[in-house]
């Protein structure tokens, strides 16, 4: 189960912003001792995504690493340190190429979502071979004494079939990369689900256009919500998006998703997770899971929840905020 331990801040996806990063340990009283920030009587957990986009990239990782490696924290893997790994791993299967292609219709796509990291580390140098080695060691998932992270998604399906092929404390091995980087395999499935979260397919004849204007048929699941077993309430929409025709996107209807879709969260163990974007007006908070992500890799605050072995979550009385 892990270590018997009361006392977490469950830090949201850094994505570069060591300053927030920086602000956000002070504001919680923990002090940089000999090049570690650290706190006599607490823990931080990261729930992934500590790169690109924001100036510090490299700062944002080393924080994260020294904490964790001097046993000040513990942290999981998020989808961009998965991509940073199949960026840099040849793939076995297409001589001259990675995991993550840097050739065709896909190139400037991938490396323009890790340009700013690949910038900042220089490309195949020894400092992104010690930092991708340092990813492969993060597990996917954590569960300490009463308390569970993830970074997308808590779906015990796909766990389940992902566990027996992983390396130690979850994490992912060199097999795995190339199954799991490979479109239409089952390991690519259950990890999308783990690292990007689950998507509904939705009912016949509903369709919207998202904010770049590509008209798609699927919607995020708020599998965190253990209501969430019909269209209207599962199914999230992005408020700004429009039906094809241009007219507002209509209501849902309350019938039943179907089956095989990842079950709501209905368990009372507290569940953490990042990778959602939410802000101050759209949180992702039920009684027993919540999401810290509030997107400070675009422009939003960096937030910790400060978990104190409580069941049942109050982010009024343990969410702090930087800035």
């Amino acid at each position: 189960m892990g270590e018997a331990h009361k006392s977490y801040d469950i830090i949201g996806d850094v994505h570069g912003h060591a300053d927030k990063l920086e602000g956000l340990l002070r504001l919680m009283d923990y002090q940089e001792i000999d090049g570690t920030w650290q706190h006599a009587e607490r823990k931080v957990i990261f729930v992934g995504d500590l790169i690109d986009r924001g100036p510090r990239q490299i700062d944002s990782v080393m924080i994260a690493k020294r904490m964790v490696e001097g046993g000040h924290a513990h942290i999981v893997m998020g989808n961009h340190e998965f991509n940073a790994i199949a960026y840099a791993t040849p793939n076995p299967n297409k001589p001259g190429d990675f995991l993550r292609t840097h050739q065709g219709q896909w190139a400037a796509k991938n490396f323009g979502q890790h340009q700013k990291f690949l910038e900042a580390v220089i490309e195949g140098s020894e400092l992104h071979r010690e930092v991708i080695q340092w990813f492969k060691s993060i597990p996917l998932w954590l569960e300490l004494d009463g308390l569970r992270i993830i970074h997308a998604c808590w779906d015990p399906a796909s766990m389940d079939r992902l566990r027996p092929k992983l390396g130690p404390n979850n994490t992912v091995t060199d097999e795995l990369m190339v199954t799991m980087s490979k479109r239409g395999h089952a390991d690519y499935h259950d990890l999308e689900i783990l690292i990007k979260g689950p998507e509904i397919k939705m009912p016949d004849g509903f369709k919207y256009k998202d904010k770049d204007e590509i008209v798609r048929s699927s919607a995020r699941y708020a599998w965190w919500d253990h209501q969430a077993s019909t269209f209207d309430v599962a199914a999230r929409i992005p408020d700004n998006c429009k039906a094809v025709d241009g007219t507002p996107f209509p209501q849902l209807p309350a019938v039943p998703i179907p089956s095989g879709n990842p079950k709501p969260y209905g368990d009372t163990i507290p569940l953490f997770f990042g990778h959602y974007w939410c802000t101050d007006n759209d949180e992702i908070i039920s009684d027993h899971a919540m999401c810290v992500d509030y997107s400070a890799g675009k422009g939003g605050p960096l937030k910790a929840y400060r978990w104190n072995g409580e069941s049942k979550l109050d982010p009024s009385v343990n969410l702090v905020s930087f800035p």
